[in-house]
């Protein structure tokens, strides 16, 4: 996943799943392209590149909702109990119903919760204008590199003062810790949080969503890059770069 794509996306684009830019149609989960103008077989049909997306996105990331509820409670702002009401909510359950399900104590319970998350939407969408207008305000005034804030991944297990790195930090780190091919030129892992999270989103760069990696095939790729491949697959689990399953068999790319 393309984190700057994804995160500049307009609300309507992240409820489709793709971004348009010029001819261009972007799947925001896989980064698969489609042109404008070429004609794509999917399923034994032909489609334009605006059907081609829509339709791949509908077959290899059919629940859009579940993907976003998935993020938790860092990026969505609901609890574990909002997030399981959203869901019923989503699933055209009625408020009694709901009450039935859950065991709440009443229908008023499920009402007040209903009526929180609506609160909590008001509220985004203020923001969303806030900082929007804060960013047009940023591009008028032409601030460089050492204040422009990176996107991460939207599975970021904890998001704080960690994730507060500027694209100018980015770089430095970059050109220390990466010789002219890409390969960590390090002796130790750094323990400083965001030189860490830098190096594993370049990292990240090799494996690709949509793709179930075995534990081998992960760490041929990760002892490319630094010795002690054990611990650099443990950081990308911890900081929710990549998915396992509890077998420790399968791994994939979280989107």
């Amino acid at each position: 996943m393309d984190t700057t794509t994804f995160w500049n996306s307009t609300v309507a684009e992240l409820k489709q799943g793709y971004k348009t830019e010029g001819n261009i149609f972007t799947c925001l989960f896989c980064d698969m392209a489609f042109e404008q103008g070429c004609i794509y077989p999917v399923d034994g049909a032909l489609y334009d590149a605006k059907k081609a997306v829509e339709t791949h996105v509908e077959s290899f990331h059919s629940d859009i909702f579940e993907t976003y509820l998935g993020f938790g409670r860092v990026y969505t702002g609901l609890s574990d109990g909002q997030a399981e009401l959203a869901e019923l909510f989503y699933a055209g359950h009625s408020d009694k119903e709901i009450v039935e399900i859950t065991g709440a104590n009443s229908i008023s319970t499920i009402r007040n919760q209903r009526f929180a998350i609506r609160e909590k939407y008001k509220q985004a969408k203020i923001l969303v204008a806030l900082v929007e207008l804060m960013e047009e305000k940023k591009k008028q005034q032409k601030h460089d590199k050492s204040e422009k804030l990176v996107d991460f991944h939207p599975n970021a297990t904890q998001i704080d003062e960690r994730f507060a790195i500027t694209q100018q930090e980015k770089d430095e780190v970059l050109n220390r810790y990466f010789d002219k091919n890409g390969k960590i030129i390090i002796a130790e892992f750094p323990a400083k949080e965001k030189k860490k999270i830098i190096i594993l989103q370049k990292i990240m760069e090799n494996f690709h969503p949509g793709i179930n990696y075995s534990e081998k095939k992960v760490n041929e790729t990760l002892q490319q890059f630094y010795e002690d491949f054990v611990t650099v697959r443990r950081y990308l689990i911890q900081y929710g770069f990549m998915g396992r399953d509890k077998t420790g068999e399968r791994y994939w790319v979280l989107t």
